[in-house]
């Protein structure tokens, strides 16, 4: 049975008392809803954000303090390292780390991404989370479905829920699941003071998307495995990355010149930014990165279309790099 979508912002209290829900900026039924749904499927508690970068900016301004340091994996998606400087500015700092071995000594966070977006690597859990620091990780390309962190250890998990949860390209949320009641409890406080709650619809179109999550990911994993295969052999392409599981890969050709004539030769497959949804996507990363990326980089996210058709897709477009 469908979820009702509950828009009411403030409900009446019982008996002269605050409910369950007095303000939707505290929750609201859909979001708490959905963060059930959701915090079964990844093993603890789970908190919605506005987006994954909300999620990520209220761990660390709930959680550190002025003059503490983050060790974030190297590597790792774009956008986290971005907010870290952006939050240098509050006195946070961060360093980065080859997180497929031990973290540094002198950190208060350590900062994984299973896989890394692009380069999927896979952290060293059991050395991370045998650091004194608390440990965080992004499974964002993973999904619960894959890789479920608090399981190795970590302290607290983080999605991008965008991308695959929702997985249809039309709902921009985050989320935060841990099994720790303080940090739980420390987050949500935030979350109502600061206002970066998820909103009802938002929260419907994930629990829409959780439905479907199984299949969608057994169907974009299976085309996926087919067509690293397929680049592995073609002379054009000189590096594939590739997790071993997901729907997320990456690959290289020689150069930007040619990474520009692939992405823009692609018909089926659309060249466009952001991962997860049903429709494949691909994109030369450096215009985004710029050095910390080979200019040649393309990462490709495999939707719902024909494995074979997408092969033919690529396989064209490659003939012009």
């Amino acid at each position: 049975m469908t979820t009702p979508l509950e828009r009411s912002t403030t409900w009446p209290y019982e008996d002269g008392e605050p409910g369950a829900f007095t303000y939707a900026r505290f929750s609201s039924p859909t979001v708490a809803e959905a963060e059930r749904r959701l915090g079964e499927l990844d093993g603890g508690e789970a908190l919605l954000f506005a987006s994954g970068t909300a999620a990520s900016t209220a761990i660390v301004l709930a959680l550190l303090e002025p003059g503490q340091t983050v060790a974030l994996a190297a590597g790792a998606y774009y956008g986290t390292g971005v907010m870290l400087d952006e939050l240098a500015r509050w006195g946070v700092r961060h360093v980065e780390f080859d997180q497929t071995g031990p973290p540094p000594n002198d950190v208060d966070l350590i900062w994984l991404e299973a896989p890394s977006n692009p380069f999927l690597t896979m952290p060293d859990f059991e050395a991370a989370c045998a650091h004194p620091a608390l440990v965080v990780c992004d499974a964002t390309a993973a999904t619960p479905l894959n890789v479920r962190p608090l399981d190795h250890g970590c302290d607290v998990v983080v999605h991008s829920a965008t991308k695959y949860l929702a997985g249809h390209d039309d709902a921009l949320v985050g989320a935060v699941v841990t099994r720790n009641t303080e940090i739980a409890a420390r987050l949500r406080e935030h979350r109502t003071r600061t206002g970066c709650v998820c909103a009802p619809d938002v929260a419907w179109l994930l629990l829409r998307g959780l439905q479907t999550l199984e299949v969608r990911l057994a169907r974009q994993t299976a085309s996926a495995r087919a067509i690293v295969e397929r680049l592995r052999d073609h002379p054009a392409v000189e590096r594939v990355r590739y997790p071993g599981f997901g729907a997320l890969l990456s690959f290289d050709v020689v150069d930007a010149n040619a990474a520009r004539r692939v992405e823009t030769g692609t018909r089926l497959i659309a060249n466009m930014t952001s991962l997860g949804g049903v429709r494949s996507r691909i994109e030369a990363r450096s215009r985004w990165e710029g050095d910390r990326v080979s200019p040649g980089l393309l990462r490709l996210s495999v939707g719902l279309e024909d494995p074979d058709a997408l092969w033919a897709d690529l396989e064209q477009a490659l003939a012009r790099a």
